[in-house]
């Protein structure tokens, strides 16, 4: 499959593993909260570039069992692109082990609804944790 980047939200009961992007000038919603993901690298599959970005900004590592729900979306950079959208659950103990890397002002694990009605979340992943949830 030709995309271009891979999400997840990760669900621990009524909570979404979110992060605060940057503010930098020139950034695509700096500044705005946001899901684990990130662009692929090279011939990766979607849940290889998944669970890389996943370990580079959470420090976790996730086999792709634990991505339990999954669909393509128009990249959010280019319509014409494709990306891919993932769902699963993180226990209290991976939360407990979550090392934050570089990329982001600062993660917290934040209530499903909160996220979903908060003025600073990206909108595109709003809607997208909106569909996944039924499913997971």
């Amino acid at each position: 499959m030709d995309f271009v980047g891979a999400k997840v939200a990760l669900i621990c009961g009524d909570t979404l593993l979110t992060y605060l992007r940057d503010d930098k000038p020139g950034l695509p919603w700096a500044a705005m909260w946001d899901l684990p993901g990130g662009g692929r690298e090279g011939a990766e599959t979607p849940e290889a570039c998944l669970l890389r970005e996943l370990h580079e900004e959470f420090g976790l590592r996730f086999g792709p069992e634990r991505l339990i729900w999954r669909r393509v979306w128009p990249s959010m950079m280019d319509a014409t692109r494709l990306s891919v959208f993932f769902a699963g659950r993180i226990t209290a103990d991976e939360i407990a082990a979550i090392r934050f890397g570089d990329e982001g002002q600062h993660w917290q694990m934040m209530r499903v609804a909160a996220f979903l009605d908060h003025a600073a979340a990206i909108p595109e992943m709003q809607r997208r944790v909106a569909v996944a949830l039924p499913q997971i």
